[in-house]
């Protein structure tokens, strides 16, 4: 432990333990913090010694100290606009979705389109709702409804009559519209289907998106987490180009975390958009904002058959299909476009879901390292749901960050119906291979996909340690655990979460743990999970969050 002497603290805390990220375990010490800068990690006396009168001491009360948590997966722009939207993602049946859309289009008789999301496929037969439900209760106003995971959307009748989308009208290469035995949409959109009645929906304006940053920031606040990488930065079906909302923000000093930009690679084009992309870093450098990555989805998601695999999916009876997936960019243009994005000091974030992308992605950038060298712009993989044994040894060796959304890591309703019979026990079985990636030396890095799931960062820790869902998730039930041999420790899964995305944010050398000189970036919890059984990790409690010194969030009483 060290200190610096040569400043008066603004706030000390005492009274607790401090988990530094320097070690695997808590540790007993108190923290002096002073020009936004953490000073000390000492003795209490020694700590109280750099204090005044005018020095906040923060008693801890036996809780826990510890760096600000950072999301390196996450979509705080979306998310925002969908909380103060048509939001289901609080509700987990269909008739309170229903009961939502009807009270919104109540509040809100004038909206020429009901836009939102949230809703989980878990909820359906299929994961896949109908028309139909949405004629229930919205029967003339066009509803489009976004569902969890971001990879498609559900449609009343009106909606696909105002879009002209009907029973001849083709599915596009990168979708699929769910239909009725004549072919007529069914109301439910898959993937790149949903831009044809997307692109038919007023978008958010630029305020209404910016109202959405400002109001997820404050919940991502009130959860502990201090910066974040937002992982798509561009426009995207449904949705506006969300670049500007960033530069705005940092720009009038709203922006109070530290967050870095991975710019939208559109999979519609090829090379000639790099010129683009550096452009959009040289001016996305702004204040505490800095789009300074590009994110590439190389595939889908396993429930709606679309994450690109190895072998083919299984049909409902067992037998193998003849559909593995999609790769949206061709597995040789993405060596290309990752070895130039490499050499031009990019990093990628690549959206890597199932076992054929995940080995397509980890063979560019193979291929990037052979053209390029060795260098420090820290890609990493994200999602991971399924990686074949034989790439589990790569992340280390070609310096790839394996980026875990832990929470899905669990048996729930949508693994259990609308996953594990569509891949067979033994590729089921290589889910979510935490344990094993650590093991193999992999740098973890942890996210949450908010607004997919829940952006709580110790409901993901809590799945990471127990392979189990915690009490108070939506729709789910603590159960047995999913396959609890590659569950990480506490320690382990909270650095994922702090010094880990630190890392992949370029920020490890200022963030990431508590240590004197870094920025006082910190969260205080009501309790040391380290002291209590591990199913309790989820009943633990953000008091305060701390961003240079300054106290943003803190919990009411």
């Amino acid at each position: 432990m060290r200190k610096n002497t040569s400043q008066r603290a603004d706030t000390v805390f005492v009274g607790g333990k401090v988990f530094t990220g320097t070690g695997p375990a808590p540790v007993e010490a108190a923290v002096a913090i002073g020009g936004g800068r953490i000073l000390a990690v000492d003795d209490e006396d020694a700590v109280r010694a750099l204090a005044d009168a005018d020095t906040e001491v923060v008693d801890l009360a036996g809780g826990l100290l510890l760096p600000g948590f950072q999301d390196a997966h996450v979509h705080p722009v979306v998310a925002g606009v969908q909380m103060l939207g048509c939001d289901l993602s609080g509700e987990h049946s269909l008739d309170d979705y229903l009961a939502v859309v009807a009270a919104y289009a109540r509040q809100h008789p004038g909206t020429s389109w009901i836009r939102g999301g949230g809703w989980s496929m878990d909820v359906f037969p299929g994961g896949t709702p109908t028309r139909a439900m949405l004629d229930r209760v919205a029967p003339d106003q066009p509803v489009l409804l976004g569902n969890r995971d971001g990879h498609g959307a559900w449609a009343n009748t009106a909606a696909f009559r105002l879009a002209g989308v009907d029973r001849d009208t083709p599915d596009p290469v990168d979708g699929r519209i769910e239909r009725e035995p004549d072919g007529t949409p069914a109301g439910t959109l898959q993937e790149g289907a949903v831009e044809l009645v997307a692109r038919h929906v007023p978008l958010a304006t630029p305020d209404e998106s910016y109202a959405g940053l400002l109001a997820a920031q404050e919940h991502l606040l009130s959860l502990g987490v201090t910066a974040w990488q937002d992982a798509m930065i561009g426009a995207f079906p449904g949705h506006p180009d969300n670049f500007g909302v960033y530069v705005r923000a940092a720009r009038e000093e709203a922006l109070r975390v530290r967050v870095v930009g991975a710019l939208w690679w559109d999979r519609e084009r090829g090379l000639e958009q790099i010129p683009e992309l550096e452009e959009r870093r040289r001016t996305g450098r702004v204040g505490r904002f800095n789009a300074t990555s590009v994110k590439i989805m190389q595939d889908g998601i396993a429930e709606n058959f679309t994450a690109g695999l190895l072998e083919p999916y299984l049909d409902g009876c067992g037998c193998a299909t003849a559909n593995s997936g999609l790769s949206f960019v061709d597995p040789e243009l993405l060596a290309e476009a990752v070895s130039r994005l490499d050499r031009s000091g990019f990093q990628i974030h690549f959206h890597a879901l199932g076992d054929r992308a995940v080995r397509e992605a980890l063979d560019a950038l193979a291929a990037a390292r052979a053209a390029n060298g060795e260098g420090d712009n820290r890609h990493h993989l994200a999602h991971l749901q399924i990686v074949h044994p034989d790439d589990i040894g790569r992340f280390a060796s070609l310096g790839a960050a394996a980026n875990i959304q832990a929470l899905w890591a669990a048996h729930e309703p949508q693994m259990d119906e609308l996953t594990i019979p569509f891949l067979g026990p033994e590729r089921a079985a290589l889910q979510y291979p935490f344990g094993d990636l650590r093991r193999a030396g992999a740098r973890l890095v942890a996210g949450s996909d908010w607004s997919v799931s829940s952006p709580n960062p110790l409901w993901g820790i809590h799945v990471a340690v127990n392979r189990v869902v915690p009490d108070g998730v939506p729709g789910e039930v603590p159960g047995k655990p999913f396959f609890p041999e590659q569950a990480l420790t506490l320690a382990e899964a909270l650095t994922a979460y702090t010094a880990g995305s630190a890392w992949a944010n370029h920020l490890d050398d200022v963030t990431g743990t508590v240590e004197p000189g870094k920025y006082a970036d910190l969260v205080v919890l009501d309790r040391d999970p380290f002291a209590y059984p591990a199913e309790e990790i989820a009943r633990a409690r953000v008091t305060r969050t701390y961003i240079d010194g300054e106290a943003v969030f803190t919990a009411a009483r």
